[in-house]
């Protein structure tokens, strides 16, 4: 299985001028779940990786342009999460060819992207409204905050006589890429029903994933086996909605088996 440092993340990439299945990079999963103790096989939640394609092209049989946005969603017991720089070659790698139709262009991209998983992956055309959760925001506490890395999951704390049921909400979630450097934005929407989390802790916990190199799902895995080892919810579910880059935005979805995912939906600042 190939290992992020073979990959064409953080290097010059010719714009590729033929379709090419091959420009798709896989990366094992268990990489980064074997950092949190997490054992090989079934992980300890359910989800779902769901990307926004905001510049797909294709040439219809007459050589004419198309163009399209799309939604993909990869589950999160796939063997394989795939690179995005590598998804973004790929579905530039369309831009010159031609498919005999709007729906063979899409059952190409989704077996390909289901190869490269190891799992189906599901394409649709079009993008979920703006449309985010109502939820409680803990950015305006009045805190101080010095330390902005390593993620501490023994920043977290609660209350641990009070059980509360609710959905809190921080746009203040960034980490870095791990082999460019480059800041990853996200709004992350946490809800959960056990001993209810000190919001200041919780705060301070997620900034502290400021200078963290790490992929967007496993920054989400690292959340939910923190919040859930930690604070110890009955359930618990965790979304992060990352911003563009490329043309490409991902959120990451996991929660404790049972849950039911989120409604699709993006920020204002996708």
């Amino acid at each position: 299985m190939h290992s992020p440092e073979h990959s064409l993340l953080g290097r010059e990439a010719a714009y590729p001028t033929e379709f090419d299945a091959g420009l798709l990079y896989p990366i094992a999963r268990a990489l980064g779940r074997e950092s949190l103790g997490l054992a090989a096989g079934a992980p300890a939640f359910v989800g779902i990786d769901r990307w926004h394609a905001y510049e797909l092209s294709w040439l219809d049989p007459r050589g004419k342009p198309q163009v399209a946005t799309a939604t993909l969603q990869v589950p999160a017991d796939s063997p394989n999460l795939v690179e995005s720089k590598s998804l973004k070659l790929y579905l530039n790698s369309c831009n010159a060819t031609g498919f005999d139709s709007a729906d063979s262009f899409r059952r190409q991209v989704e077996t390909d992207l289901s190869a490269a998983a190891g799992a189906p992956v599901s394409f649709t055309f079009g993008l979920p409204p703006f449309d985010a959760p109502i939820a409680i925001s803990i950015d305006a506490l009045d805190i101080d905050i010095d330390s902005h890395g390593p993620p501490d999951l023994a920043l977290l704390a609660t209350h641990v006589d009070d059980v509360a049921e609710e959905l809190l909400h921080s746009a203040l979630l960034k980490s870095n890429c791990p082999v460019t450097g480059q800041p990853d934005w996200a709004d992350v929407f946490i809800a959960y029903r056990g001993p209810r989390i000190q919001r200041a802790a919780l705060l301070r916990y997620l900034v502290s994933f400021r200078d963290h190199a790490g992929f967007h799902e496993q920054c989400v895995e690292r959340i939910f086996t923190d919040l859930t080892a930690r604070c110890q919810p009955e359930w618990l579910s965790v979304e992060a909605r990352y911003t563009r880059r490329g043309g490409l935005d991902i959120n990451p979805w996991r929660a404790t088996p049972g849950c039911v995912p989120p409604p699709a939906g993006r920020c204002e600042r996708q």
